[in-house]
């Protein structure tokens, strides 16, 4: 299953990219599989995730927790928290 991941703010910095395509492997079925084998990849991952508690994410465009399911997904965001004024 392919799956588009977008990334944005100080996560993009981290990644070196702003998107990418991925086949996670069997077993990644959830938002919270998905980061930790992202941060497992490489060291890139592994310094934007770092606190994966303070990554939100956006499946196909509407917000979702750490377990929400990404089997059907077309594209994930991950980002930082966003704030405002």
């Amino acid at each position: 299953m392919a799956l588009h991941l977008s990334y944005f703010a100080w996560v993009r910095d981290r990644m070196g990219m702003a998107e990418e395509t991925v086949e996670p492997p069997a077993g990644i079925e959830n938002i919270a599989a998905l980061i930790a084998w992202l941060a497992a990849r490489d060291g890139r991952g592994a310094r934007a995730f770092a606190d994966e508690g303070r990554i939100r994410v956006a499946i196909d465009g509407r917000m979702a927790g750490p377990e929400s399911v990404i089997a059907g997904a077309r594209d994930v965001a991950l980002f930082p928290p966003v704030t405002g004024g």
